[in-house]
C-alpha cells in the first residue's frame, strides 16, 4: 500500500447524489494514475448522497470524505483538508470534464504553479455542453469582470477543473462553502500573488438525467457578489470617489453664482442634487474604510505594504479631528447667513441666496457628522485583541 507521504496527486470529485457518473469519473480517474505511473488516489468529497453513491466510490477504490455541511464549497474544502497527495486536481463527478487527460495540469504544478486553471473556451465545449446563458453571457462576463478587478491572467474565471499545490490552497483558509467557492479559489490566489496558470481542458454534456444542482441566476449573482465584496476599489472607492468629486466641485462653482453652458442654466436646483450626490460619493468612501479595516483584521483581504503604512499615520483622534473641522465650518457658515439675516431685521430674504449658502452649510455639517462617527467606529474595529495577529494590531 502506498504511504501517505508518498502520494504526489489526489483527484479530488465533490459528489451529491452523482450515481449515475461517479464510476465513469472514478474509473478514469484511476485509470490516469495507472497509466502515467503517478502515485495517487481518488478522494470522493461527499455532501450527504442518498444514492448509494458512497458504497459505489469505495468499491472502485476511492477515499470517501463526508462533508457534514452542505454545499459545493464545503465539499470541497472537505476534500483538500484530507487529501494527502502533493497536488490535488478537483473537478466535477457528472462525468462533463475529461479525467484522462490530467498531463498539462501535473506538468504545471511541477514546475512550481500554485494553482493551474483549465480553460473550456480554449479547449473546447462540445454542443448541448453549456447553456448559451453561460457560454455567451454569464461566463464571458464574469471572466471580465475578474480579470479586471484581480488580474489573474487567466481567461475561464469558473472552469470546475483545476489543480493546485495542496498545502498553498490550504494556507488561504478559504471559507465559502457555495458554488462562489470557485471564485473564491482563485481571488484569493491573485491577492496572495500565487503563480497562477492556465491549460486547455474541454467539457461535454454531463451524463447525468436529472437536472444540475447549479442555479444559473442565482449562483451567477453570488459569484459577481462576491467579487465586488473582494474589491472594494471597484465597489466603493471608484464610484464613490467620482460622486464626491463631482458634487463637491460642483456645489463648490455654484456657490459662487449660477452657470449657463449654451442654452442651459445651472442654479441652486442643481446644487441640491449636486450636495446629494456628494454626499453619497462621501458615503461610499466612508464605507470602503470601514470594510477595508473590517476584512483585513478578520483576514478575508491581505494587507498590503501602502495600507499598513497609512494605517500606521491613523488614528481615530485625527479621524475626530477632520470632522470637527468640517463640521465647525459647517456651522460658521450657518452663523454667518443668520447674522445676515438678523442685520435685516429678520425680514425676507432672496430666496436664491439664502439656498446657495445653506447647502455648503448643510453639507459641511453632514459631512462632519458622519466623518466623526465613521471614526469613532473605526476605533472600535481597531481595538486590540488577544486572537490579532501581531501585524494586524493598529494603534488608533
Amino acid at each position: 500500500m502506498t504511504e501517505t507521504r508518498d502520494i504526489e496527486l489526489t483527484i479530488l470529485m465533490p459528489c451529491l447524489n452523482e450515481a449515475e457518473t461517479l464510476e465513469t469519473c472514478v474509473r478514469k480517474a484511476k485509470g490516469f494514475l495507472d497509466r502515467t505511473g503517478i502515485s495517487g488516489e481518488v478522494v470522493v468529497a461527499d455532501n450527504g448522497s442518498t444514492d448509494g453513491s458512497q458504497a459505489i466510490a469505495t468499491g472502485l477504490g476511492a477515499r470517501v470524505v463526508p462533508a457534514s455541511r452542505r454545499g459545493y464549497g464545503a465539499a470541497l474544502l472537505a476534500g483538500i483538508d484530507q487529501a494527502h497527495g502533493t497536488y490535488t486536481i478537483m473537478g466535477d463527478a457528472d462525468d462533463s470534464y475529461d479525467f484522462t487527460r490530467l498531463e498539462p495540469f501535473v506538468e504545471r504544478l511541477r514546475t512550481g504553479s500554485d494553482l493551474v486553471m483549465g480553460n473550456r473556451f480554449a479547449g473546447g465545449i462540445e454542443p448541448g455542453a453549456m447553456p448559451p446563458l453561460h457560454k455567451y453571457l454569464g461566463n464571458p462576463v464574469l471572466s471580465f469582470i475578474g480579470q479586471l478587478f484581480f488580474r489573474p491572467g487567466i481567461g475561464d474565471f469558473h472552469c470546475g477543473l483545476r489543480g493546485f499545490n495542496t498545502e498553498r490552497i490550504r494556507a488561504l483558509s478559504l471559507k465559502t462553502t457555495g458554488m462562489e467557492f470557485a471564485s473564491e479559489m482563485v481571488v484569493r490566489s491573485s491577492l496572495a500573488r500565487y503563480r497562477i496558470d492556465e491549460v486547455p481542458t474541454t467539457l461535454k454534456k454531463d451524463g447525468r438525467s436529472r437536472p444540475p444542482h447549479l442555479r444559473s441566476w442565482h449562483d451567477g449573482w453570488r459569484h459577481l457578489r462576491f467579487l465586488l465584496l473582494f474589491a472594494p476599489r471597484w465597489l466603493f472607492v471608484y464610484p464613490g470617489l467620482f460622486a464626491f468629486l463631482l458634487g463637491a466641485l460642483t456645489v463648490g462653482i455654484l456657490s459662487f453664482g449660477g452657470v449657463r453652458i449654451g442654452q442651459i442654466g445651472f442654479d441652486v436646483t442643481t446644487m441640491v442634487y449636486a450636495s446629494a450626490l456628494c454626499i453619497l460619493g462621501f458615503q461610499a468612501l466612508l464605507f470602503f474604510w470601514l470594510t477595508k479595516l473590517y476584512a483585513t483584521q478578520e483576514g478575508f483581504l491581505p494587507t498590503s505594504e501602502r495600507y499598513r503604512r497609512i494605517m500606521s499615520r491613523w488614528t481615530t483622534e485625527r479621524g475626530l479631528l477632520a470632522g470637527t473641522v468640517l463640521f465647525l465650518l459647517g456651522v460658521v457658515l450657518g452663523v454667518v447667513q443668520v447674522s445676515q439675516w438678523a442685520a435685516l431685521g429678520f425680514g425676507q430674504q432672496d430666496a436664491v441666496d439664502v439656498i446657495r449658502v445653506a447647502i455648503p452649510s448643510s453639507l459641511g455639517i453632514i459631512l462632519g457628522f458622519q466623518t466623526i462617527m465613521m471614526s469613532f467606529f473605526s476605533g472600535v474595529l481597531t481595538v486590540p485583541r488577544q486572537d490579532m495577529e501581531p501585524e494586524a494590531v493598529i494603534e488608533s
